[in-house]
């Protein structure tokens, strides 16, 4: 497999698990926990980061060669 794809298949990966992850935090939590529910929003969050993440190594990957 080329490294590229495999950047692509980890990110993607830990993009769907930061998301199931946060839907899980988010209606785990009890109806007065806020909290709760901010840590899920948080976890939410990470998901367009790490994807922005893989863009930019996925560019500067492509522009050094």
């Amino acid at each position: 497999m080329k490294p590229d794809t495999i950047l692509k298949g980890c990110l993607i990966a830990a993009a769907m698990i930061s998301l199931v992850l946060s839907i899980t935090i988010y209606f785990s939590a009890g109806e007065d926990d806020i909290s709760g529910r901010l840590n899920g929003i948080y976890v939410g969050v990470w998901v367009p980061s790490i994807l922005s993440l893989g863009a930019l190594l996925l560019v500067a990957r492509k522009t050094d060669s």
